[in-house]
């Protein structure tokens, strides 16, 4: 792993980071502030409108 001295763009530190962003601890910080809480989330089941066609390729008889 390769380690490179940025400074970072949110707190003005330098220190050694692999990728250019925010160091550690503002990366820590932004985790923590925006902490988001999963959830389920329930969809109808899918009708399809009355316009709807079935393509002729699919009804073709052999």
């Amino acid at each position: 792993m390769h380690l490179v001295t940025v400074t970072c763009p949110r707190c003005g530190a330098e220190g050694e980071e692999r990728f250019y962003g925010p160091c550690t601890s503002c990366r820590d910080e932004l985790r923590a502030k925006y902490l988001g809480e999963g959830r389920v989330v329930e969809l109808a089941e899918y009708v399809p409108k009355m316009n709807v066609t079935p393509n002729a390729v699919a009804l073709k008889d052999d």
